[in-house]
């Protein structure tokens, strides 16, 4: 058995959201053979709850509060220097002791997110693993495309500065870890030769089993955290831009926006007919289970999208831009929609809630290929052996 200490953003608990859906799989997967430390930061007293959680299921997790002000001072205060603006948000002495401290005696220090790489910099012989969410880097590059100045050269700068972080991160570290092949793909274009692999996400099939006899004729679903700036960009432009255009055809239908956290530009499109805005549910089951259409309007997006993954793994057809889906392992058109033209988009989804029946099949052949190529039992399998594979390479040094 080794000691592992888990570096993430966020508490690991409860799994309701993109990053503590995989922090918390990563998690239970590697207690299950080792010793496993998670510390992370605390948004909140509904984190600390969370780690109360993980200590009763006999994990040990050690959180550091997390205070939005502060965080954007210590950020803001980086446009000054080279250094990227992440390293501010994320930036702690406090979390910093924390990780120094579990660090004595361990044998692997594995970081999720490159904003927490930044605490292991200093210990180079523990060995080290960076799991890359997605690469942040070409996210800000993404976002510098759609937004004016002076915000744009903000993420610009924030996308060089960040990238060579990235890149000396992934030079000192052990190995880089991926979550597609495609994010892979972007990974090496940028940042070639190092060791970089791809553990894929994967979903809980069983917990997202279909229940199509909750179906609702005309309801459309979206899920996300609603204060995430490619949600918040994509539900305003599936209102602003498709949405009357599936209501030409199909008059009855409409959209639900479900998600913790909603920004006032997100409320204040609860005030559009056909629209809601839910905030956060305790399940998201529900929402799902009643939807006939998933749409996942993202324009900004890298890596895997859960609400993808959990949408086909509850039957539901899915309409997606390129953005949101080419993560999935798929064949778009027989195991889901892609469409990038706002017509387009409006118009499949349209077609879905017109013919029923079509929508099922595709439904269900979403589901089958999330049962054949996303179970989380298999998705992670690879990193039992990886990390007996890393811990051998300790031994020899």
């Amino acid at each position: 058995m080794a000691k592992i200490v888990l570096l993430t953003q966020r508490t690991p608990w409860p799994p309701d959201r993109g990053d503590k859906i995989t922090t918390w799989r990563l998690l239970e997967r590697m207690a299950r053979h080792h010793e496993v430390h998670s510390i992370s930061f605390a948004h909140g007293e509904d984190d600390e709850r969370a780690a109360e959680t993980l200590r009763s299921k006999g994990l040990r997790a050690t959180t550091v509060s997390w205070r939005k002000g502060p965080q954007l001072m210590r950020a803001a205060a980086l446009l000054a220097t080279t250094r990227p603006i992440t390293l501010g948000v994320y930036g702690s002495g406090r979390m910093q002791q924390a990780v120094d401290a579990a660090l004595v005696g361990a044998d692997l220090a594995y970081a999720y997110s490159s904003s927490m790489a930044a605490f292991l910099l200093r210990h180079g012989r523990v060995k080290r693993v960076m799991h890359f969410a997605e690469l942040d880097s070409d996210k800000w590059r993404q976002y510098a495309r759609r937004v004016a100045p002076p915000a744009k050269w903000v993420w610009e700068r924030e996308a060089r500065t960040l990238l060579r972080f990235e890149r000396r991160v992934a030079a000192e570290f052990d190995a880089s870890i991926l979550c597609t092949p495609l994010e892979q793909q972007v990974f090496e274009r940028h940042i070639p030769g190092v060791d970089s692999r791809v553990l894929r996400n994967g979903v809980d099939l069983e917990y997202f089993a279909p229940r199509r006899d909750l179906r609702r004729a005309g309801e459309l679903v979206f899920t996300g955290v609603m204060d995430y700036e490619p949600n918040i960009d994509g539900v305003e432009w599936f209102v602003r831009e498709i949405l009357p255009l599936v209501r030409t055809r199909v008059p009855q239908a409409h959209f639900t926006i479900v998600g913790s956290k909603p920004v006032p530009r997100v409320q204040a499109l609860a005030a559009v007919e056909g629209v809601v805005v839910t905030g956060r549910v305790e399940d998201v089951r529900e929402h799902l289970h009643r939807a006939s259409v998933s749409v996942a309007p993202l324009r900004i997006a890298r890596g895997i999208q859960n609400k993808v993954l959990e949408a086909m793994a509850a039957g539901l057809p899915v309409v997606g831009t390129t953005s949101a889906t080419q993560g999935v392992e798929c064949q778009p058109g027989r195991d889901l929609v892609v469409r990038d033209d706002p017509v387009q988009f409006a118009s499949e989804v349209a077609g879905l809630l017109e013919h029923p029946h079509a929508a099922e099949e595709l439904g269900a052949r979403g589901r089958a290929l999330v049962e054949a190529r996303y179970d989380w039992e298999n998705t992670l399998a690879p990193l039992d052996a990886w990390i007996d594979e890393w811990l051998a390479m300790r031994r020899r040094v």
